[in-house]
């Protein structure tokens, strides 16, 4: 059992890695959102999940497990909706999204 709880964290710990790097890499405000609210969400979706499955068996603590579930269930709700409410604040607040710039002649 230990050993798929540490596979389910190093699946969680990869999305957040994968979310950083999208952050860290992509060139605007709106594409840097995109991996903010998919690949944290699920990183934190995977990484309190796994630790809600390890305090229920390993622990036999179901109802703090459970408790751990509900804020799974806040979190999963709750991150794509913030997300969305930024991309509206950047659209109202008039940003616009990155075009890629136009090849110059003779390049291909």
């Amino acid at each position: 059992m230990n050993i798929i709880f540490t596979l389910l964290l190093i699946c969680g710990l990869i999305f957040f890695t994968g979310g950083t790097l999208g952050i860290l890499r992509f060139p605007d405000f709106y594409s840097r959102l995109h991996p903010a609210g998919k690949l944290d969400t699920f990183g934190l979706v995977t990484t309190i999940g796994t630790l809600a499955l390890y305090i229920a068996f390993s622990q036999g603590l179901y109802l703090t497990a459970l408790k751990i579930g509900l804020i799974l269930v806040f979190v999963f709700i709750t991150s794509p909706t913030a997300t969305h409410a930024i991309v509206d604040a950047g659209v109202r607040a008039g940003l616009k999204p990155w075009t890629k710039p136009p090849a110059e002649k003779g390049q291909a």
